[in-house]
C-alpha cells in the first residue's frame, strides 16, 4: 500500500498521538506500506508554524527523515492536475494531495471526509 498522510495524520504519527485511528496506525507502522509526505505538507505545515497557528516540536524534516517516511516531490503534472480538480474543496494544499494521491493510486490518511468526493481512496485517520 501507498500511504500519503495529509498534515493532521503526519503531525498525530510522528508524536504518537491517540488521535491517530488504530487502523492508521497500523498501515504507518507496517513497514511492507511506503508512507509518503508531500512537499505540500512540509509547506503548509511550516506556513502554519510560521503564522503562530502551530507549534512543532523539533525538526521537521528530520523527524519525517526519523521516522522513515518518503519525500513526495511535487511535479508540474501534480500542479496542473490539482488546478483542473472539481471544486469540492478550496485548500490548495488538499488539493495537491489528492491530485498527488491519484497519480500515484495511493491512500491518502486523513479526517477530512470532504477529499473522498474525489473518488481518492480515504483511510481515516
Amino acid at each position: 500500500m501507498i500511504a500519503l498522510l495529509d498534515a493532521h495524520a503526519l503531525i498525530w504519527a510522528l508524536t504518537d498521538d491517540p488521535r491517530l485511528s488504530k487502523d492508521a496506525r497500523a498501515a504507518v507502522k507496517d513497514p511492507v506500506n511506503e508512507v509518503l509526505v508531500s512537499a505540500a505538507t512540509a509547506w503548509e505545515l511550516s506556513i502554519k508554524e510560521a503564522s503562530g497557528k502551530l507549534t512543532l516540536t523539533g525538526s521537521l524534516l528530520e523527524d519525517i527523515e526519523t521516522a522513515g517516511f518518503t519525500w513526495l516531490p511535487i511535479t508540474p503534472g501534480d500542479a496542473v492536475s490539482a488546478a483542473a480538480l472539481p471544486v469540492h474543496h478550496r485548500d490548495p494544499f488538499d488539493r495537491m494531495l489528492v491530485a498527488q494521491a491519484i497519480r500515484l493510486d495511493a491512500i491518502l490518511v486523513t479526517r477530512d471526509r470532504n477529499l473522498a468526493a474525489y473518488g481518492v481512496e480515504v483511510l481515516t485517520a
